[in-house]
């Protein structure tokens, strides 16, 4: 560890009372206080929105993450993992002679060493740092979410007036196909699937700023990473578990540990064991058959309900979700259909004065939506009654095609949605992909506010178009969100 590094933590330290509300991460610890700003309200917005707050959506076609600020509902920038105009010359370059490749092409072009199908996206405790898996690079990479930029990039020595002045981080190497990562309750470690295997790879997450350089290390410290060094112990371990594993979620009191998988119908909880120190020590607990509830065996997503007390898991092929008990970990309270084709991607919670509903967003494209275009819908579940009754109580059209990615705002009173397809000719937003922002204020009665187009990432060559949004998180930097 450099004594920068060291520097820059002794000075967090010292400031730490300024944030009385946020727990001292290794993120916000490696960053010092400037990283790290009070949340204030942005009087222009409303109560409900910070001036911090931002909405980052992974793009996987275009290996980008759009970043939208919520006081406007607009593209605020486009965070590159390419690594497309590092050097002048053709092969490094995204267009060359006026030509923009096809997605395959771009991915394959010679030299290229950025993201590739970048996916799977989360917050750690204070929404300071974001992950986002690369799953055809096989990589994670780490995001300011502060600065908005990529942990580990370097001042690229190729710069020039039609080159970018940053050289991609490559990440940190991992398995293959890593889907979703999840940073424990503490903030310590970050579990991720690698859904190509049958393990999780465990990081340790202070090590893994090390590693990428962080704030504090000089270039050529960063430079020497992975070329003859010792290796730092960054994955803390390979813990094996079923074959296929989807992604990780974790109990309110960050104790159990729930893995899905989209090759075999079964849920494995495993108990944490965290030592003194806070880092895990996993035991398994139980492995439970989901083969009644998901007999295609495909649970891409799950999340943990507002109260801590359920685990609902969105089975994909089936059409339906499934709600588990925490307390009694692993038994299913109620498996609920969602229709024909019905192709649930992600699930949300909302809980306000007045409502508790979960939302469900559903891939399949239907006829009739906003302007007339086709569009794909929210189911909500009316979560007010016990879980034997809850049922799909009404659906709502996104503004969108493929729903995929959903998050809240802290208040509970606003959503946005991500979507995978392109709008269709004659739509206002012909041939973008969209977001769509709702207020939810009356949870019962979602109210579509407006399409956000992602619009591009302009590069030195050429615009790449922001395109295939994956997974959505609002995060309010220095607030404690839901993985807290």
């Amino acid at each position: 560890m450099n004594e920068a590094t060291n520097d820059s933590r002794r000075d967090f330290l010292k400031a730490a009372a300024a944030f009385p509300a946020v727990a001292a991460t290794p993120w916000a610890m490696a960053q010092g206080t400037a990283a790290m700003p009070k949340p204030a309200m942005a009087s222009s917005a409303g109560p409900d929105i910070a001036a911090v707050d931002r909405v980052f959506i992974t793009n996987e076609d275009s290996n980008t993450i759009a970043v939208i600020n919520s006081a406007s509902n607009t593209v605020e920038t486009t965070i590159n993992l390419t690594s497309f105009d590092e050097d002048a010359r053709p092969p490094f370059r995204f267009v060359t002679g006026g030509v923009i490749p096809t997605h395959a092409a771009m991915i394959h072009k010679p030299l290229y060493h950025g993201c590739i199908d970048a996916h799977g996206a989360v917050p750690n405790p204070d929404g300071t740092l974001l992950a986002t898996c690369g799953r055809g690079s096989s990589n994670i990479y780490l995001i300011d979410a502060v600065n908005r930029r990529v942990v580990g990039n370097i001042a690229n020595p190729q710069a020039g007036p039609t080159t970018n002045p940053e050289r991609l981080s490559s990440g940190i190497l991992l398995g293959r196909e890593p889907h979703e990562p999840t940073f424990t309750r503490n903030g310590k470690e970050l579990w991720v699937t690698l859904r190509g295997e049958d393990r999780i790879a465990i990081l340790d997450v202070d090590q893994a700023l090390n590693q990428l350089g962080g704030e504090g290390a000089s270039q050529g410290e960063r430079s020497s990473r992975g070329h003859g060094n010792a290796p730092e112990p960054t994955i803390r371990a390979y813990l094996p578990t079923l074959n296929g594993p989807a992604q990780v979620w974790f109990s309110k009191d960050g104790l159990l540990a729930f893995v899905i998988s989209q090759k075999v119908a079964q849920l494995e909880i495993i108990q944490v064991n965290p030592d003194r120190q806070g880092y895990s020590r996993p035991k398994r607990l139980r492995v439970v058959d989901l083969s009644a509830q998901d007999k295609p065996a495909f649970t891409p997503f799950q999340k943990l309900s507002p109260d801590g007390s359920q685990m609902w898991l969105s089975h994909k092929l089936a059409d339906a979700v499934s709600v588990v008990s925490v307390k009694d970990p692993g038994t299913v309270l109620a498996t609920i259909p969602l229709g024909e084709m019905a192709r649930p991607n992600h699930l949300e919670f909302v809980d306000n004065a007045r409502g508790q509903v979960t939302y469900m967003s559903l891939a399949r494209v239907d006829d009739g939506g906003p302007n007339g275009a086709a569009s794909s819908r929210l189911a909500i579940i009316d979560r007010s009654v016990p879980p034997a009754q809850q049922k799909v109580v009404g659906l709502v059209y996104t503004g969108g095609r493929e729903a995929h990615g959903l998050w809240t705002n802290p208040a509970n009173n606003l959503l946005y949605v991500a979507h995978e397809q392109d709008e269709l000719p004659g739509t206002p937003n012909a041939g973008q992909t969209v977001c769509s922002a709702f207020d939810v204020s009356s949870p019962l009665q979602p109210k579509l506010i407006t399409q956000i187009p992602l619009g591009s990432l302009k590069l030195p060559s050429g615009e790449l178009r922001n395109k295939k949004s994956i997974n959505l998180v609002y995060v309010r930097p220095g607030t404690q969100g839901q993985t807290a």
